[in-house]
C-alpha cells in the first residue's frame, strides 16, 4: 500500500537503522516499496540502500527536488516521506494502517495526511524539552516538520500540487497547503538522530531553526533561507 520515499545525502551512519525499522511492515505487505532518492552521496549510502533492496534514484541535491522525484516514481496509492535519520517505532505500522483505512473510506475532499510524534535519540532534560515544544507545535499549530514523517495518499498529494523544488522549507510549505484541519498526529514515535543538535549545540540549532521559520513567514525566499542555513552549518564545522 505504501511507497516509502527517503531523500539521502551521505547518510550511511543512520540509513541502515531507518530501513530496518521498515522491514516488518514490508513483510506484512503494508510497505510496497522503498525509494531512495540520492543527492550525490560519497559514502556507503547507495550500497546500504542496494543491499536492502531499495529502488535507487539519483537527483540534484535539494530535499524538495528529491522528494518530488521519489513521489513521481512511486507506484503505491499511499506515500510515506521519511528522513534518512528517522527511525519509526514498531507500532507505526498498525497506526498507519488504521489511518489509511479510515481515509480510504472518505472522498478526496475529506481526506487528510498524518505525521508521527517527534523524538530524539539523546538523553537529558534538553532533548525532552525540545520534544515537548515540537509536540505543542504539532498538536496546537498542526505544523509537523519533515523529520516527523508525512503519510499522505498519492491522490491528495497530487491534488495539492506535491512538493515544490525548494532547497529548504519544503516541508513547511507543503504542510501549509495540506491545511491544519486535514493534518492528523499519530502517537508512534519518529526517533530522529540528535547528532546535529549535539554537534552544533542545542541552543544554536534551535535558534537557527526558529530564525529560518521566521524568515519564511516574513516572505524571505527559500534560496536566501538556505544560504543562511548553510552558512550557519559551515561556521559550526570550523
Amino acid at each position: 500500500m505504501i511507497s516509502v520515499i527517503l531523500p539521502t545525502l551521505d547518510a550511511e551512519r543512520e540509513l541502515a537503522a531507518t530501513l530496518t525499522a521498515l522491514v516488518p511492515a514490508s513483510i506484512a505487505g503494508v510497505v510496497r516499496e522503498v525509494i531512495i532518492v540520492d543527492g550525490g552521496s560519497n559514502d556507503a549510502t547507495l550500497k546500504i540502500a542496494d543491499d536492502a533492496g531499495s529502488k535507487i534514484l539519483s537527483c540534484a541535491k535539494g530535499r524538495g527536488a528529491q522528494l518530488a522525484k521519489g513521489a513521481g516514481a512511486a507506484v503505491g496509492p499511499w506515500l510515506l516521506f521519511l528522513h534518512a535519520d528517522t527511525v519509526l517505532e514498531p507500532c507505526w505500522c498498525a497506526q498507519a494502517s488504521s489511518f489509511m483505512e479510515r481515509m480510504d473510506k472518505r472522498d478526496l475532499a475529506r481526506q487528510g495526511a498524518a505525521a508521527f510524534r517527534f523524538a530524539l535519540d539523546d538523553e537529558g532534560f534538553t532533548p525532552r524539552f525540545v520534544e515537548h515544544m515540537v509536540g505543542l507545535r504539532s498538536t496546537v499549530l498542526k505544523m509537523p516538520y519533515g523529520d516527523q514523517g508525512l503519510l499522505i495518499s498519492k491522490r491528495l498529494y497530487e491534488e495539492i500540487g506535491g512538493y515544490k523544488l525548494l532547497p529548504l522549507m519544503e516541508d513547511v510549505e507543503l504542510v501549509r497547503r495540506i491545511g491544519a484541519k486535514r493534518l492528523h498526529m499519530l502517537p508512534a514515535k519518529a526517533l530522529t538522530s540528535a547528532n546535529r543538535y549535539v554537534s552544533e549545540g542545542y541552543g544554536a540549532r534551535i535558534r537557527r531553526n526558529l530564525t529560518c521559520l521566521g524568515m519564511y513567514y516574513a516572505g524571505v525566499t527559500p534560496e536566501k533561507i538556505a544560504q543562511y542555513y548553510e552558512r550557519g552549518s559551515n561556521e559550526k564545522k570550523r
